[in-house]
């Protein structure tokens, strides 16, 4: 009988043992519940989604089945969502951020950035502070303010209606919008027919005012003839979101007054908030509280 080395036994046996130790460890389950190191990628198409209990899926990332890419987070109790980025439907959105109320009747959204105008606030809508002055009631044929205000701009289209009454010979009226380090614009300039209330509602995009940048706000009116009244009364002045691409305003042009215009208030330096009076503001004589 052949003479079996021994150092071959010896690798024999260390063969046998790395053989057990290799078929140990393929059976072995590895956690898969920690990303210590590197990237999770998920592409082409695929998701990320978590589930509850219950079934309903209440987190998704990826690419959803209109093509669209989007992140969902839902309501663990029905599945509804609650707050999303993309997954649009309107062509041309651009990934909005959307948060949704819990109505099962009337299912909405109560938080959102604008669908077409990529720089404002789509909802809440905002209402501009519109306030009347010592004209709202008047008889020159000269134009006066009779409602005035100032406010920052959230939402990308104004909305303003006004009622006005005009003796014999009829008056006219005109609104107008300035942005702070801009040049003022009318939005609306019309006749008012005499003696009868005429309801005009004028809704414009901001053009060329940046989100946050102040605004001013004048409703003028007059009558045509002398000494005959005119009276404009407010019933309505907001912002909006866009409804439609056609609404989206220009975009302004970015100099440094307007960027100091709408820079963020949380930006200011510390002794802006300083407890002296304001500057003066050139505005119309408004209304004192028991006129």
């Amino acid at each position: 009988m052949a003479a079996v080395p021994l150092d071959l036994l010896d690798r024999i046996r260390a063969l046998e043992r790395q053989v057990r130790e290799l078929t140990g460890r393929a059976q072995m389950r590895p956690a898969l519940n920690e990303v210590l190191h590197g990237d999770v990628v998920i592409g082409e198409g695929g998701r990320l989604i978590a589930m509850a209990p219950n079934g309903n899926r209440i987190f998704m990332t990826g690419e959803t089945p209109a093509g669209d890419w989007a992140v969902g987070i839902a309501r663990p109790t029905d599945g509804t969502a609650a707050l999303t980025v993309g997954d649009e439907n309107a062509a041309g959105a651009g990934q909005m951020v959307r948060m949704w109320n819990r109505d099962q009747g009337n299912r909405d959204v109560i938080v959102m950035d604008d669908a077409f105008s990529e720089r404002f606030l789509g909802r809440p809508w905002i209402p501009i502070g519109l306030y009347p002055t010592a004209r709202q009631s008047y008889t020159g044929t000269a134009y006066e303010t009779a409602w005035w205000g100032a406010s920052p701009a959230h939402n990308a289209v104004a909305v303003i209606v006004v009622f006005t009454y005009a003796g014999t010979g009829g008056g006219q009226v005109k609104v107008i919008m300035t942005p702070s380090g801009g040049s003022a614009r009318t939005l609306a300039e019309y006749d008012v027919p005499a003696n009868t209330w005429t309801q005009r509602t004028i809704e414009a995009p901001l053009d060329g005012v940046e989100f946050l940048q102040s605004v001013t706000w004048d409703v003028s009116h007059r009558a045509k003839n002398s000494g005959v009244n005119v009276e404009t009364r407010l019933y309505r002045a907001y912002t909006r979101n866009t409804f439609t691409a056609d609404e989206a305003p220009d975009t302004p042009a970015r100099t440094a007054t307007t960027a100091a215009a709408a820079q963020d208030p949380l930006s200011v330096p510390a002794a802006s908030f300083a407890d002296s009076p304001p500057a003066a503001v050139d505005e119309p004589g408004l209304r004192t509280i028991d006129d």
